[in-house]
């Protein structure tokens, strides 16, 4: 069975949301609670595994759900059908501000690589499945997990990149350095490798953490300047119930103020 072929339009700036057109009959499965809005006439059905055609067995299905499982994500994803006459829209929604990237899988050779936490959502025959770092270091330091996450097909996909987004085409045995939680997603012809800062002094005070990223191309690479997990982090220290100092912004009254507030 083929994908299906779906129309689609982004809005938003920094706060995106992909509104995707279904003709009768059509689908598109999405991770769970990533859903905007959607037309009356649209069935929503939560599946066990990726709802590809490829999983049409109960033994295909547990096997594609295990693959989510290990990538962190929910056993199940949701799947809408447009069961009207006409043509329906769905909505889904970026989790934080950055932008969405749309991926014809056709025109990447069938398969793209991405982070765990940026697939949003995709054609229904779109199958979600794992990617295992094969060097070492990228799995005991990626900072960002062993697993990454595979998609396969040749239909629409859509993932998010936080921030501002970087793309950039690496020609046979380019390499670039990157922070790791900042690549977002990229052929699997890329080769990835996890590298050791360098020096003691650069390890312990340089603040960039102490391994990096390596990819060597041949390959597209899709990059993030803000990684959810740099995002939480920051939010955590600021956080004055986790120890983070509260500055009364534009506040005479500073602290006083959000006490007289209730913001405390």
């Amino acid at each position: 069975m083929g994908m299906d072929v779906v129309d689609y339009e982004i809005f938003g700036a920094e706060m995106q949301f992909v509104e995707i057109e279904l003709d009768p009959g059509e689908a598109a499965i999405a991770e769970a609670g990533a859903m905007m809005f959607m037309d009356d006439g649209i069935q929503m059905e939560t599946v066990f595994g990726d709802g590809s055609a490829s999983q049409s067995g109960f033994l295909s299905k547990l096997v594609g759900a295990g693959k989510r499982l290990l990538t962190g994500e929910s056993l199940f994803t949701t799947v809408f059908v447009n069961q009207g006459s006409g043509k329906k829209r769905v909505g889904f929604a970026a989790p934080y501000p950055g932008k969405i990237i749309p991926v014809d899988l056709s025109q990447m050779g069938g398969t793209l690589i991405c982070q765990k936490d940026s697939f949003l959502c995709a054609a229904k025959g779109v199958s979600l499945g794992i990617a295992f770092q094969k060097k070492l270091g990228a799995g005991l330091f990626g900072g960002e997990g062993f697993i990454m996450q595979r998609l396969d097909g040749d239909g629409m996909a859509f993932f998010h990149a936080g921030g501002t987004l970087k793309e950039r085409t690496l020609a046979p045995g380019e390499v670039i350095r990157i922070d790791t939680g900042c690549v977002v997603a990229m052929q699997p012809s890329v080769s990835f490798d996890i590298q050791f800062v360098g020096g003691i002094k650069t390890a312990m005070f340089g603040g960039e953490g102490l391994f990096f990223a390596t990819l060597q191309g041949p390959g597209k690479v899709w990059l993030q300047s803000l990684p959810l997990s740099r995002l939480a982090n920051r939010i955590v220290m600021a956080a004055p119930v986790a120890g983070g100092r509260s500055v009364g912004e534009g506040s005479v009254l500073g602290g006083l103020g959000g006490l007289l507030d209730g913001d405390n």
